[in-house]
């Protein structure tokens, strides 16, 4: 995808950080058909999610075709310190890959 795939923020209070992301992507479960053609839309979602911090993984997900479109994730985390990056990165079943980063605020 080559516009911006995740916006992503993060922010820490009483040492713990909060990781919120909205991904775009459409989700397509390989089930539905076009309206138009009456064919099959192709599958294409994401399987993986992950997110770091420096070399740090603090969260992976595997998703699956039952994920909705436009996906938001969020996760939090005991640590991280304001000006930390915490980079959130996926990968579909298509070989589409994006990544998105925030400093902690």
């Amino acid at each position: 995808m080559a516009k911006k795939s995740i916006r992503i923020r993060a922010r820490q209070k009483n040492g713990i950080t909060t990781v919120k992301a909205l991904i775009s992507h459409p989700m397509e479960t390989g089930q539905r058909k076009n309206s138009k053609t009456g064919e099959l839309i192709p599958a294409h979602f994401i399987q993986e999610v992950e997110a770091r911090s420096g070399d740090t993984l603090l969260m992976k997900a595997h998703w699956g075709p039952g994920v909705s479109k436009n996906p938001y994730v969020a996760f939090k985390y005991q640590g991280g310190k304001p000006g930390d990056e915490v980079t959130l990165a996926w990968v579909d079943n298509t070989g589409g890959k994006g990544t998105g980063s925030a400093n902690i605020k």
